[in-house]
């Protein structure tokens, strides 16, 4: 049984292209895990082993793996910067101690590195940041600190500073033990030496080493006031002091190197087993109530001791079956042991456990708490769910999913391909939460939804590639919403009278819009029983199903705020079933007056433009309705942020590579739903019509 103290569960985590998967590849090979070096460049790095991750250079999914340092047991996982799989970042914080922020030393504090950077605030996790390529063009290590503070708003603790940079980018000063780190030409990771600080770095290493130690003592208030007594703390007490700031996101100790150059690597390798916490050393997660969702009050104590709980965070189809990860939070796991799923009710009996190194996998006969692990084989359990000791139920804190965005219709091409579709949709939809499928019950075509473009496009290429379905696929449709602009008040009779008892409800009801994302709310200010409390759910309940085909063109209505404040019912006649028809029909007849509005989703983008074509990107996003919220030019060219309607963004790569000749990129994210003018709705609206009528 390894130690908990020397357990560290670590994520790594970047914008597209700022090197997390070289970074893990140099760390497996200097603890020894792999021998030779892989490169995303020739598509052979460990942790990128699809295909479709090969080919693109990027990673789709993530990959775990386990390597040791320094006596402590490191379990990493390798996440995808892109922001179509950031539900892959997400999940992975979940069940990670601690993480390392990867930033590119010319491209600095990236969209997508602010994205994950919130979901790690979001999930309270410690982090270590390493601004890596500082031998690219254009790096610069102090313009990277300044964004962390102004664009992420965090304090960045600087642990090392450059020596050299582009072409002469040869090491790195340790600030704290005030040494230089001095690497060869080799290009060997163990090649270094450890020499004093050359004389032009000694002014700013000193300054810089007293910054840090008057932040790290901000932890301790007797060393502290040792300290401005003029007294200067030992080694270990600064050491001490750093881990507890990092530990509590006081700061964030910041390194610098070159992973492909293999320079700087073993600095943030010390740095994960001196101040990242071990499992013990975390908040531990809350217990929920099954029912409600929300906190028990109890705590998933990371211990050996306590009855088994664990997390199933991601689900992998490969050619052996499916595989669970899974992380164990508290007691063992033995191989053959009976376990719950606490939210199907369902027990499953564990039958292979194993420890993956990327795609590889090693048998393992026990795991325990701190541990992240795959099962062979488990049926019915999804990301999310709770596993635990059959005599100690529980439920750990569920993740939670953001809506897709963009969908596309698909149809196999031939009949063998049907079967086959389902099948393989079936196990992408276990393994990826954020993509989502649906049939239209009208045209009988499948409907696949995700995060973006790349999303669908990757799913279409694992469906003909691994799967082997051949699919039509049809354009990309955006998720519109409605909502309405005005408050009525209004009122509505059902009223049926045919052989034995009828059907009579009356309501007098207030409809006005509700405030951005408050969805639909629904309360009853009736007094006197004109309408009795037992039909207020079924009131609520017509309504509420009313919300998801709006009076525009049938999509979903958003934020809607009803109040019942009057009525009528009959002794005999009136009847849940009744009051419900009644608020589905006062629906139908008010949303119309209310003035009813089109919604379409607007994405931030962010897009990266040399200098000499900014004008034309620029006029570009005007002709699609977009607003420019921010220009900021970089060493390399400027970055132009932006809010677009996604209608506006379809197949927007091609125009950007056209207008700069190649050299463009962009990123983009779902940001909020806004208003149609007049023109786009009517259109849409028309299309809605022409579509029903087709069918």
């Amino acid at each position: 049984m390894t130690d908990l103290s020397k357990y560290r569960n670590i994520g790594i985590f970047a914008h597209v292209d700022a090197g997390k998967t070289t970074t893990t590849e140099r760390i497996l090979k200097l603890t020894g895990k792999i021998h030779k070096i892989g490169d995303t460049h020739d598509g052979s790095t460990t942790t990128d082993f699809m295909e479709q991750e090969a080919e693109r250079g990027i990673t789709i999914q993530s990959a775990a793996t386990t390597c040791f340092w320094n006596d402590h047991r490191l379990n990493i996982i390798d996440t995808p910067g892109h922001v179509d799989f950031t539900v892959e970042v997400y999940r992975s914080l979940k069940v990670l101690d601690g993480g390392i922020g990867v930033f590119c030393g010319s491209g600095g504090v990236e969209p997508q590195s602010e994205t994950n950077w919130r979901y790690a605030n979001d999930a309270e996790v410690s982090r270590l940041i390493f601004v890596n390529k500082l031998d690219r063009m254009g790096a610069d290590f102090y313009r990277v600190v300044d964004q962390v503070k102004n664009v992420l708003a965090a304090n960045p603790l600087v642990m090392t500073l450059p020596i050299g940079i582009e072409d002469d980018f040869s090491g790195v000063v340790d600030v704290l033990e005030q040494k230089a780190y001095i690497w060869d030409d080799s290009g060997l990771p163990e090649n270094y030496e450890v020499t004093e600080i050359p004389e032009e770095y000694k002014e700013k290493a000193a300054e810089y080493r007293e910054m840090l130690i008057e932040t790290a003592v901000e932890q301790d208030d007797d060393i502290m006031m040792a300290y401005m007594d003029g007294e200067e703390p030992t080694l270990e007490q600064i050491k001490e002091c750093i881990k507890k700031g990092t530990h509590n996101l006081s700061f964030f100790p910041t390194f610098c190197g070159s992973a492909y150059k293999n320079k700087g690597i073993q600095l943030v390798l010390n740095a994960v087993t001196d101040y990242l916490p071990s499992p013990t050393e975390v908040e531990p997660q809350d217990l929920t109530d099954e029912e409600t969702g929300e906190p028990t009050g109890e705590k998933a104590i990371v211990s050996v001791d306590e009855p088994f709980r664990a997390l199933a965070f991601k689900i992998m189809d490969d050619r052996f079956g499916a595989l669970t990860f899974i992380r164990i939070y508290s007691g063992k796991l033995n191989k053959g042991d009976t376990i719950l799923n606490s939210a199907t009710g369902k027990t499953e009996r564990v039958g292979r456990m194993v420890e993956m190194h990327a795609d590889e996998r090693t048998e393992l006969t026990s795991a325990q708490a701190g541990d992240i692990i795959a099962v062979v084989g488990m049926k019915n359990v999804q990301t999310g769910h709770t596993l635990c000791d059959p005599k100690n139920a529980c439920t750990l804190e569920p993740m939670i999913f953001p809506d897709p965005v963009i969908s596309i219709a698909v149809a196999p091409r031939d009949k063998g391909s049907t079967e086959k579709m389902g099948i393989a949709i079936g196990k992408m939809v276990a393994e990826d939460p954020s993509f989502q499928v649906e049939t239209d019950e009208d045209s009988g075509e499948t409907i696949l939804k995700g995060m973006g473009e790349l999303h669908l496009d990757i799913k279409v290429d694992i469906l003909k590639r691994t799967y082997g379905v051949e699919l039509n696929v049809g354009q990309p449709q955006v998720a519109y919403r409605e909502t309405i602009t005005q408050a009525i008040e209004d009122s509505y009779t059902h009223k049926k009278q045919s052989g034995g008892s009828g059907q009579f409800g009356k309501i007098d009801y207030r409809i006005k819009p509700g405030e951005p994302n408050s969805g639909f709310k629904f309360e009853s200010t009736v007094v006197g029983g004109n309408v009795p409390k037992e039909f207020f759910p079924a009131i609520e309940k017509g309504f509420k199903e009313m919300m998801n085909q709006g009076v525009l063109a049938g999509f979903p209505t958003l934020d809607v705020e009803i109040e019942l404040f009057d009525g009528a019912y009959h002794a005999v006649d009136s009847s849940a079933i009744a009051f419900e028809i009644a608020a589905k029909g006062a629906f139908r007849q008010s949303m119309k007056k209310a003035g009813p509005q089109l919604l379409e989703p607007v994405m931030k983008v962010d897009v990266f433009t040399p200098e000499d074509h900014v004008g034309d990107v620029i006029g570009d996003i005007n002709r699609r309705r977009g607003m420019i919220k921010d220009q900021e030019a970089g060493a390399t060219g400027v970055r132009v942020k932006a809010d677009v309607p996604l209608s506006e963004m379809f197949g927007y790569i091609g125009h950007l590579r056209t207008m700069t000749s190649g050299r463009g990129q962009f990123s983009m994210e779902f940001s909020h739903y806004a208003a149609c003018p007049q023109n786009v709705a009517d259109a849409v609206i028309a299309a809605e019509k022409e579509k029903k009528e087709a069918k």
